[in-house]
């Protein structure tokens, strides 16, 4: 009898580790292709922000982005011309933060093409608005010891 009631606990442990459901669904809603449509700033002004440790706003914007929900990898892609062009890797994790208010956190590690990360860093970003056509990525950093959000826009270009 103790035998059996030690598996229950063991067993219950276990499936109560898992991944939230509403994880599960915004991977799958994540999947697929995205534009990087714009990025602003939550004060005005002219800025000199480099972005995920890459490139400036300006090249940012414009890029296209491919999340595989399956394996948490993806890669995006610089397309203006002016600025270092080119593919990038990654892997992110998608954390529930509060399942009443739908908040969630997103971390984002660059990669090589075999989505190894090199030192382990990454940038952990709110998801803020995640639905099947648009997403909404904010990180907050310090200016001038105030907060600064940043604020990515995304539009789904297909699955």
């Amino acid at each position: 009898m103790k035998k059996i009631l030690i598996l229950m606990v063991l067993a219950a442990t276990v499936l109560s580790c898992g991944t939230p459901k509403t994880v599960l669904e915004s991977k799958k809603v994540i999947k697929g292709n995205w534009n990087l449509d714009n990025i602003t700033y939550s004060e005005t002004g002219t800025f000199n922000v480099k972005l995920l440790n890459d490139t400036s706003k300006e090249c940012f914007e414009g890029s296209t982005w491919k999340f595989i929900s399956n394996n948490n990898e993806g890669s995006y892609t610089i397309n203006n011309g002016d600025c270092p062009t080119g593919e990038r890797d990654f892997i992110f994790t998608i954390q529930e933060v509060n399942k009443e208010s739908g908040l969630f956190d997103f971390l984002l590690k660059p990669t090589d093409a075999k989505h190894k990360s090199a030192d382990g860093s990454g940038f952990r970003l709110k998801l803020a608005r995640l639905s099947e056509s648009s997403m909404r990525w904010e990180q907050t950093v310090r200016l001038d010891g105030e907060p600064f959000t940043i604020s990515m826009n995304f539009s789904k270009i297909s699955e």
